[in-house]
């Protein structure tokens, strides 16, 4: 369940990061001040949260290791590699359903903008 949390934590941060970094570039060299000064801070700001959520994520690496460690006692070699390959899936597959919201999200914005500018 903690690897879930933070495996979305860090896209959801990530994203948003990328967002702002995105406004920033598309910003006009005469856009107001106070609007690049907003931005900067949110990026600053989120940068910062990524690397606690990566700080996060390598403490519950860590703590995942101890567990498999644990469970490795416990279980035949059999299942012991279903259950490191169940755990490895999990993260991955998160990670591509969550790119994958993203991307619709993304395409249903963009076929707004294309019914708004007809």
């Amino acid at each position: 369940g903690d690897l879930d949390k933070v495996v979305n934590l860090l896209l959801s941060l990530s994203g948003r990061l990328a967002r702002v970094e995105t406004a920033l570039g598309s910003l006009g060299p005469h856009a107001p001040a106070e609007d690049k000064l907003a931005l900067r801070e949110k990026q600053r700001l989120l940068v910062a949260q990524l690397e606690d959520a990566r700080e996060l994520k390598e403490h519950v690496g860590r703590r995942e290791e101890a567990v498999g460690a644990m469970v490795a006692r416990y279980l035949p070699a059999e299942h012991l590699q279903d259950y490191q390959h169940f755990v490895k899936m999990k993260s991955a597959l998160i990670a591509e359903q969550r790119e994958l919201e993203e991307k619709i999200k993304l395409g249903q914005e963009q076929l707004r903008c294309l019914r708004e500018s007809l």
